[in-house]
């Protein structure tokens, strides 16, 4: 009874509009109090969420991708992938998705992407006559390969929560985030070609060098941070710092756009986020020891392997899951609850931790497009000002191609498996 009435109280705060992190923790107080537990069990239960050397490092990488993005990285990624692919039909719709899978590698969020590429590229595009609802929705999608390119920051929290190398779900990664990118830009490109959008002039080698050699420098961070951790030279959290010295180093003496005095400005958005992302943590550890403790996992595990123990339809199942939960739910609060509820289950079939990692990250990630409560189609729509209704009919053939990377990463264990696979 008590479980029930938790969960009516979550989803009722959910409704109402309280955001995902305090509904998590109002829901977990009202069962503490029914159950007459004592409240410093919360207070435990959040402390220990966060108490985690690994989780340092969101800080960190959330502070670099603020610094390059104040730095001038994002123009400059913009431009190159312009120059690459601007000459094509629909070139700028491409060059929005190419710079996404380029920023991934710095922001590793998938709403920070929407916000920085999306303030520079919507404008652009429907001032080149793309249609509004259109270019909303290609940077609302392109955003969620963020999460999956590494670094990723809900990786790191699935690394962290399993014991799972967070270097190989960095690197398992990489082969699932460039299928979901290459993906959108055969979409956008019919989509482009059916609707007669413009195409920028075809750039001269020398052109294409130099916005190349501008922005070698974001390449480089994304290097430096997986060569440093699956070499073992550095922790995730040690790269994290490492991280956010380059971006000084690289915004201020080689790109010179990075004034000391903006660095303030930097460091207080970065600890805006990375609050927010730590409170979630927090209150959804406390609300997931409550699930362990009525022992909801292992019921919602005896329920899938009830309905069947074929490992296809198993997969299935639990990509059903993760999608629904994705849609309505962030995506860190949603792997602290279900991640380690569902792994067992994905391991009793033979599914490879690695690989249920990335497949469950996709999933939630999926859940930030997909209408009518996807948050980065929320984002993408006041930038764009568009209503919410065209942007989630426009998303629908990127949610469609995605969903198809999705089954391709849940069945084909080599697309997530055979890059970690090297490092053995």
């Amino acid at each position: 009874m008590s479980a029930l009435i938790l969960f009516i109280a979550f989803l009722f705060l959910l409704f109402f509009g309280l955001p995902v992190a305090f509904s998590l923790g109002a829901s977990s107080l009202i069962y503490l109090l029914i159950e007459d537990i004592p409240l410093t069990v919360m207070a435990q239960k959040m402390y220990s969420g966060i108490d985690s050397f690994t989780l340092v490092s969101i800080p960190g990488f959330i502070l670099a991708g603020n610094l390059m993005n104040t730095g001038g990285i994002t123009k400059r990624i913009i431009a190159f992938a312009n120059s690459l692919l601007g000459f094509i039909r629909g070139g700028l719709s491409l060059a929005n998705i190419g710079a996404s899978m380029l920023f991934a590698g710095i922001s590793g969020t998938a709403l920070a992407d929407t916000a920085s590429i999306g303030a520079m590229l919507i404008p652009a595009m429907k001032e080149e006559g793309y249609e509004a609802d259109f270019s909303a929705a290609v940077t609302a999608s392109s955003s969620t390969v963020g999460p999956i390119i590494p670094p990723s920051l809900p990786m790191i929290i699935a690394g962290t929560l399993t014991g799972i190398s967070v270097g190989k779900l960095f690197i398992a990664g990489a082969i699932p985030g460039i299928l979901l990118g290459l993906s959108m830009m055969v979409v956008s490109y019919f989509i482009s070609v059916k609707r007669n959008h413009p195409k920028g002039e075809k750039q001269s080698l020398k052109v294409i060098w130099k916005t190349f050699l501008d922005a070698i420098w974001a390449i480089g961070l994304t290097l430096l941070i997986l060569f440093g951790i699956l070499s073992g030279v550095f922790t995730p959290t040690e790269a994290s710092i490492m991280a956010v010295v380059y971006a000084i180093l690289v915004g201020k003496y080689v790109y010179k756009d990075l004034k000391f005095s903006q660095l303030p400005g930097a460091i207080i958005e970065s600890v805006k986020g990375s609050a927010a992302i730590m409170i979630l943590v927090a209150f959804a550890n406390v609300f997931a020891w409550i699930l362990a403790s009525e022992q909801i996992p292992q019921m919602i595990a005896s329920g899938i392997l009830s309905i069947t123990t074929n490992k296809i339809l198993v997969i299935l199942l639990i990509n059903l899951l993760l999608l629904f939960v994705g849609t309505f739910m962030e995506t860190i609060a949603a792997l602290i609850i279900l991640f380690p509820v569902l792994l067992p289950v994905a391991i009793s079939v033979g599914i490879d931790p690695i690989q249920f990692g990335v497949m469950a990250v996709l999933n939630l990630v999926i859940g930030l497009t997909t209408p009518p409560v996807g948050v980065c189609l929320f984002v993408a729509s006041s930038i764009g000002n568009v209503s919410l209704t065209k942007i989630s009919k426009a998303v629908l053939p990127f949610l469609l191609v995605s969903l198809g990377v999705l089954m391709l990463v849940s069945y084909v264990p080599a697309i997530s498996l055979w890059l970690p696979s090297l490092l053995n």
